[in-house]
């Protein structure tokens, strides 16, 4: 379903890019502080540089790291394994990119301490709910702005998501109760959950 990153790919638009500045692979190797040999596995697709010459060979070029890393055709495990090394502005060009390949809510952990607010919510939006526990969305809900949290509701209303994940879920719904009351009012919601919602609260 995710494609895995295409170092051949890679390699073929950075040799690209070398030879259109009109660099040798060694004048190349000595900007970014590298070996030839270095260079032509990159340029081959036999290795794929860290994200440290990542970022050199970005400036090198004068084009930004999402079009860089993008030239490799990431999938979703490839955009995690690198989340803790980009600016979050990276990651979310990056995830732009992956949103519409049907990216489950179990990706969105592994990425939601990196992103900004601004691409979590379209992320999350289109996001399947496969492997949605108690578990994993108390490990998300502190991430969730006001937003994301009222993207939860909206799903958990839709049928989208189970409502009982709601009921562990208070302390970070706060903001949410009149919207909660007023889908239980309306029938979208179960009783059960304002009940739980009002206990919860009390005991505050």
């Amino acid at each position: 379903m995710f494609s895995l990153f295409d170092t051949r790919r890679f390699g073929a638009f950075l040799a690209r890019c070398r030879k259109e500045a009109d660099l040798t692979q060694s004048e190349l190797a000595d900007k970014l502080d590298l070996t030839r040999q270095a260079v032509s596995k990159y340029e081959t697709g036999e290795s794929f540089p860290d994200v440290s010459i990542l970022v050199g060979i970005a400036a090198v070029f004068d084009i930004s790291l999402d079009e860089l890393i993008g030239a490799g055709n990431p999938g979703i495990d490839d955009v995690i394994r690198l989340a803790p090394a980009l600016k979050p502005s990276v990651l979310g060009k990056l995830t732009e990119r992956l949103s519409t390949l049907g990216i489950d809510i179990s990706h969105i952990a592994g990425l939601v301490q990196y992103l900004r607010d601004a691409d979590l919510s379209p992320l999350l939006q289109s996001a399947g709910c496969s492997g949605l526990d108690q578990k994993l969305l108390t490990k998300l809900l502190p991430f969730f702005d006001s937003d994301a949290k009222e993207i939860l509701l909206n799903k958990t209303i839709e049928g989208e998501w189970d409502w009982r994940l709601l009921l562990g879920s208070f302390p970070y719904l706060e903001s949410l109760t009149e919207q909660i009351e007023a889908a239980v009012m309306d029938g979208a919601l179960p009783g059960e959950v304002l009940t739980a919602m009002h206990d919860y609260f009390m005991r505050q």
